[in-house]
């Protein structure tokens, strides 16, 4: 326990230290939301559109920080050789990644309680009522992404290109699952698509939670879809992870 507070701490000043990081993976969904908020007006589906755009980017948040963020971190520790020269330290190699995503963790729920306040504070939307199923739902989300970045990151062969893969997964993905807004007006193709994609998921726990004040276990279908992304996720990460550099 204690090397993992150690660790833990390490990685947390490592976050907060990196400009970058803290910026694209902290801040980037708090801006977004900041500049949504300041556009839609009204009421989208029946509900505030403060509240509506809250919920989509507590999913955002959670695929940006739990499975960009983890994917892009750990390809380039890989490639530089960081995690290589752990492998040869006295600390455990589960404990190191178990730090890693307790540290993810942590920097995603920070961003749900600055999501959360700045919805409230700036736009006036409703504060959480069933937190526990809120924090359960998220929690869910954010394990099944962070196992998803942990298979992503065994697959992605460079660092340069890290962020361009990742940025190419979520941006396209939060678009058509509802984090930017309603999507009833696309293409059925993209409805489709978005149908089996996890953020749809996710965002329709925290809709049915926040919006509809049901509990978590009211959406056992989309509890089933992110929970078997996740499982997927864990089974290619046990094949596909590294801890040295992939040969050129």
């Amino acid at each position: 326990m204690r090397l993992f507070l150690h660790q833990l701490k390490g990685e947390q000043l490592i976050f907060w230290r990196s400009r970058e990081a803290a910026v694209f993976v902290f801040l980037f969904p708090i801006l977004l939301f900041l500049l949504l908020g300041a556009v839609y007006n009204g009421t989208i589906n029946g509900h505030p559109a403060p509240d509506v755009l809250l919920a989509g980017m507590l999913g955002y948040g959670c695929a940006t920080t739990a499975f960009a963020g983890l994917a892009i971190i750990l390809v380039i520790r890989r490639e530089s050789g960081v995690l290589k020269r752990v492998r040869a330290t006295p600390l455990p190699p589960v404990t190191y990644l178990t730090a890693v995503l307790a540290s993810t963790l942590i920097v995603f729920a920070l961003q749900v309680v600055c999501l959360v306040a700045i919805g409230r504070v700036f736009y006036d939307a409703q504060m959480p009522t069933n937190v526990g199923s809120l924090v359960l739902a998220l929690a869910l989300g954010a394990a099944s992404f962070a196992a998803l970045g942990v298979a992503i990151a065994g697959l992605i062969r460079s660092s340069e290109g890290s962020s361009a893969v990742v940025n190419t997964i979520v941006l396209p993905m939060a678009f058509i699952s509802g984090s930017f807004g309603p999507t009833r007006h696309y293409p059925g193709f993209l409805r489709a698509l978005a149908a089996v994609l996890p953020l749809k998921y996710v965002i329709e726990l925290v809709n049915a939670i926040y919006l509809a004040q049901h509990q978590v276990w009211s959406r056992p279908g989309a509890i089933g879809v992110v929970a078997a992304w996740g499982a997927a996720g864990l089974a290619i990460a046990l094949r596909a992870f590294r801890w040295e550099p992939k040969e050129r």
